[in-house]
């Protein structure tokens, strides 16, 4: 920590209060006048397990966590597993605490729990010695006992944050409106009581710690945000109003937003069996004329792919939300990864003929899920927005004005009656839905009940107005005014004053970094790193993965001599799209990889750079340096 930048970490179990508590002292820190960034980690457990976010404050704006941290609120886990399973798991209690160990920064301060982990559990981590050798500043304090004298035990989470108030010298008053602001009068007079006693309880230290909160002011309102609020958000301003799915984590977030929402609009959302009928559900919302959206995460998304390809195949624009994890199978269910690109862009059978975009933070999350939309209506066919854990459930302060947009209940390429009458039908009175020409591929659709409107919607190739062909004629005409459609999108894409493509560094820089998705912002802080000594980097993070950006891909390749590609996943995914549509470039491109759970911190990939651009010693920790295919 420095005098400007914050690094407060709050640990315990599921079921602690974890999340809440850490949001509400982002929020209270972003109504002081800092910009703020969340890092969540959590297990796969419903209760128990260690788990832990991380907030990071400062006077000037903050993309991405920071390299480890300097302040540790541990509470320890209150519903570890029975002691029996310790030969397994270790033991769970202490687990907040010790195994922050090693990212807990030099001169960092930490303040446990001694009223959940005594004295004879704490010293079986080894704590003071660790902190001996680290500098660290250690307070035990009894926040149970604290929290059950004003209130209940529940509230040690709120103990511990007055501890952290008096320890960096932060006014309580922000806390206090937030508790007051959520509570019902009584849970609240005894939440503040806890608050103010553990303040009371921090002051009776003599800190020999000199860190302190930064000082900041904002000149607009602030909103704290996380990605899977601006997909929602962008998605109800992008006028859709019904949405289908099945719970699965992450993409939880997202449909439980919506769901929340979607009444006040006049929407529907409906909780179904599976993600096979979550996806056939939004298609059918969809043909009867709704902006629809459905979603799950990886393994919800492969039964989602035969609705997928059908979606193509009649055309029927439909909105995907796909919430990567770690995998393969079940895998890591709260962990992040990247490794569901190839899977996302390529799955359903035959050739794929759709929209995906992977946002890089909460504004492009917001704007590109309304660009998915503008698309998929204008151009009848699916749009996927691909994220992670990471980006879904980090939170940052947003200025609230940049979501202040006209909504849009433009329902894209429908026809009229009257223009149904104008339009082309065969003899039988069907409208040629899927004539052979189209301009820019489309033709306009119309929606069940129109006069004049009847066409066949079937999952097989079709003729003009939706009977079967096997022609090889028709087949080959209807696949290329199909696929026509990407061209057009992409020249679209291109022509758009804001690209969905982000730069970042000197435009002379002879080295590059390619990135997408949610690593992006911890790439352009370790860009900014890299050249404040005086090595020049330049970045390009890419969210049109499908149709590719080739234009601003080549152009970037083309000004740099050698080229890192981050990524999380193990295979190098992205990098095999880039080498795929430009493959001249493979030789300039090698990937540093990472995929154990944990994005990336700016540090990790200033290391990375050294290592692969620099020719230094390998990346420490669980990194890999792959080298393009055929070096």
């Amino acid at each position: 920590m420095t005098d400007r930048t914050l690094m407060w970490r709050i640990s315990g179990g599921s079921g602690d209060g974890i999340d809440s508590t850490s949001q509400n002292f982002a929020k209270a820190l972003m109504r002081s006048g800092l910009n703020v960034f969340t890092h969540r980690h959590y297990p796969s457990r419903i209760r128990g397990g260690h788990t832990y976010v991380e907030v990071r404050a400062a006077d000037e704006p903050v993309r991405s966590r920071g390299d480890g941290f300097n302040f540790l609120l541990a509470l320890g886990d209150s519903f570890a597993r029975n002691p029996d399973d310790e030969a397994y798991y270790g033991k769970e209690e202490l687990k907040p605490l010790y195994e922050h160990f090693d990212d807990l920064n030099e001169g960092g301060v930490i303040v446990y729990d001694e009223g959940l982990l005594d004295e004879a559990d704490v010293t079986e981590t080894d704590l003071q010695a660790e902190a001996d050798e680290n500098g660290w500043h250690v307070y035990p304090m009894d926040l149970r006992g604290i929290a059950r004298e004003h209130g209940r035990e529940v509230m040690r989470n709120t103990a511990g944050v007055g501890a952290t108030a008096a320890m960096l010298d932060i006014d309580t008053g922000y806390f206090e409106e937030l508790i007051r602001d959520a509570m019902s009068e009584e849970v609240a007079e005894a939440n503040v009581e806890t608050l103010d006693a553990g303040y009371e309880a921090a002051q009776e230290f003599e800190f020999t710690h000199d860190l302190r909160v930064p000082e900041g002011s904002h000149d607009t309102e602030q909103a704290l945000m996380g990605g899977s609020a601006a997909i929602a958000y962008g998605a109800l301003d992008a006028g859709c109003r019904f949405i289908s799915g099945y719970p699965m984590t992450p993409w939880t977030d997202a449909f439980t937003i919506m769901s929340q929402n979607l009444p006040q609009f006049g929407g529907i959302s409906e909780q179904v069996e599976d993600e096979i009928a979550a996806a056939s559900l939004a298609i059918g919302a969809s043909h009867a004329g709704v902006k629809a959206m459905s979603g799950s995460s990886g393994g919800g998304f492969a039964l989602m792919s035969e609705p997928l390809g059908l979606a193509e195949m009649t055309e029927t624009p439909v909105v995907l939300l796909e919430a990567m994890r770690a995998g393969p199978s079940t895998g890591m269910p709260t962990k992040p990864e990247q490794a569901d690109l190839e899977h996302v862009l390529y799955t359903s059978q035959g050739d794929s003929c759709r929209v995906v975009f992977a946002p890089a933070n909460v504004r492009e999350a917001y704007e590109q899920t309304r660009k998915a939309f503008e698309l998929a209506y204008d151009y009848h066919l699916p749009a996927i927005v691909l994220y992670d854990q990471k980006l879904g459930g980090e939170m940052r302060s947003v200025p609230a004005e940049f979501f202040d947009r006209e909504p849009d209940p433009d329902p894209g390429a429908v026809l009229t009656e009257d223009e149904i009458a104008e339009a082309a039908h065969d003899n039988s009175g069907k409208y040629k839905r899927y004539a052979f020409e189209g301009e820019n591929g489309v033709n306009p659709r119309s929606i069940p009940g129109q006069e004049g409107g009847r066409f066949l919607a079937t999952g097989n190739e079709s003729q003009e107005v939706g009977h079967i062909t096997e022609d090889p004629n028709h087949r080959t005409m209807q696949m290329n005014r199909r696929l026509e459609k990407l061209d057009h999108i992409r020249e679209e894409l291109d022509d758009r004053e804001r690209s969905h493509q982000t730069y970042h560094g000197p435009a002379d820089a002879e080295h590059g970094i390619l990135v997408w998705g949610s690593q992006q912002d911890t790439v352009f802080e370790a860009v900014d790193r890299l050249n404040a000594r005086g090595t020049e980097v330049k970045a390009l993070g890419v969210s049109d993965l499908m149709p590719f950006p080739e234009l601003e891909v080549t152009a970037f390749l083309d000004s740099v001599e050698e080229c890192l590609v981050v990524e999380m996943n193990a295979s190098a995914q992205f990098r095999g799209l880039v080498q795929k549509e430009l493959g001249r470039f493979g030789p300039r491109m090698t990937s540093l990889l990472k995929y154990d759970g944990e994005s990336f911190e700016p540090g990790e990939i200033v290391e990375g750079f050294e290592s692969s651009i620099e020719r230094s010693q390998p990346p420490a920790g669980n990194m890999r340096i792959v080298p393009a295919s055929g070096d």
